[in-house]
């Protein structure tokens, strides 16, 4: 990991809301390997600095049905690299809140929208979902978006491929929203820890730090994330 900080930022540029879908169709490896995938995604190099460099603001929530969200990691401020390894810690141990119910994504929305702190305001807000499924329970993911863009709240999603067709265009024309919004997917299960680093540096590397959208590739990149910003995969928002 990164030891010392280019510039140092004073205020948050990030509050990040990771929001975890843990519907019926999770058996417990899947649930595992989103945890660990989060985990290694935050402690990632370039994510890393990139947040602390942020002094960013991140949120655990897990959701399932209507009515199921539960907040299992609140607000914390990424002050340190230590600050950082302790959350990522914590998320990787945080036990599942429920098992055995459906994908109310909508609802999923709605409630993370409203953790958002007015008190501690942050140059960028943004949901960072993740599912395996379209939303059959509860209020459509759509109906939030007015409420999202007014409150400056960017979603992103990570797609897991395999129980639906095409879901990866369902959450690119219903769930996200917001300037520069976008879908990684991934194909399986097994591919999640990796596209979700892809799209955590994404989401943090060049806004976050500052970078130009054309120029140097920030390092600890390494060549696949380096073949993706040459392909446009992981092209500034």
């Amino acid at each position: 990991m990164v030891s010392s900080l280019a510039v140092p930022v004073s205020a948050c540029d990030l509050a990040l809301a990771l929001a975890v879908d843990i519907s019926g169709s999770v058996d417990r490896r899947d649930y595992e390997v989103q945890m660990r995938g989060l985990a290694a995604g935050l402690r990632d190099g370039v994510v890393a600095e990139s947040l602390v460099r942020a002094r960013a603001r991140i949120i655990l929530v897990q959701w399932t049905g209507s009515s199921r969200q539960d907040i299992s990691v609140p607000w914390t401020e990424v002050t340190s690299f230590d600050a950082l390894d302790a959350l990522a810690a914590r998320i990787e141990a945080t036990p599942r809140a429920w098992r055995n119910f459906s994908t109310a994504i909508g609802e999923a929305l709605q409630f993370t929208m409203q953790q958002f702190e007015p008190g501690r305001p942050c140059k960028r807000r943004v949901i960072d979902v993740s599912g395996d499924g379209s939303s059959n329970e509860g209020a459509e993911p759509r109906a939030s978006h007015a409420d999202l863009r007014a409150a400056g709240i960017t979603v992103n999603a990570l797609v897991i491929e395999g129980a639906e067709r095409d879901l990866t265009g369902y959450f690119w024309e219903n769930v996200i929203t917001g300037e520069g919004a976008f879908v990684v997917t991934a194909n399986n299960f097994s591919d999640y820890p990796e596209k979700m680093r892809q799209k955590l540096v994404r989401e943090t590397a060049r806004q976050i730090s500052g970078l130009p959208p054309e120029g140097p590739i920030p390092a600890g990149f390494d060549q696949t994330d380096r073949q993706a910003l040459d392909n446009g995969q992981l092209r500034p928002l």
